[in-house]
């Protein structure tokens, strides 16, 4: 059965480049969402005027893989002990949030915090919002597989090849496209 996700972790680039990765992900569409502006544009989003977060719609097979790994992924492929900022990327455009579609997701969510709680694998607390999905809106094409059609850039270099090398260690053996 498919099924939809939606998950901001700081740049939609980089989270796009990791969940465009796994197993069972049908697609990753990049734009905005958790803001209160109808069709907002990048730049509007980027200015934070917006309230909205850079995030990630995956579309998923839920028989292939399960709405609670990608949230487990989620939590450890980006920092979520940070308000409003993911490295050098700083404003609550960048905010670690996930936006669920009903409460039993919601509960799903609260279960894995819990797991990450008690393995104490953040020296911080996380501050990830949690907050129903509204409004996902759809960024522009040239936001699109960012990562595959302009693996050069630099900030592909310096900060999402390094993130997708650090999860194919991390989750190689099960989940990963080949």
């Amino acid at each position: 059965m498919k099924s939809r996700a939606y998950f901001a972790a700081g740049c939609f680039w980089c989270t796009e480049a990791i969940f465009s990765r796994i197993n069972g992900v049908i697609k990753v569409t990049p734009g905005y969402t958790g803001g209160n502006v109808k069709n907002p544009s990048y730049k509007e989003v980027c200015m934070g005027h917006t309230g909205h977060a850079e995030g990630v719609e995956v579309v998923y097979e839920s028989s292939t893989i399960s709405y609670e790994t990608l949230v487990l992924i989620f939590f450890t492929t980006h920092d979520p002990t940070t308000i409003n900022r993911q490295g050098n990327d700083i404003g609550t455009q960048y905010r670690s949030a996930i936006f669920y579609n009903s409460k039993n997701e919601k509960e799903i969510i609260s279960k894995v915090i819990d797991k990450i709680k008690n393995k104490s694998l953040f020296k911080n607390p996380i501050v990830t919002e949690i907050s129903p999905i509204s409004t996902f809106y759809r960024a522009e094409k040239e936001h699109v597989a960012f990562f595959e059609m302009n693996n050069q850039h630099p900030y592909c270099q310096a900060i999402i090849s390094p993130k997708i090398k650090k999860f194919i260690k991390s989750y190689e053996n099960f989940i990963i496209k080949n």
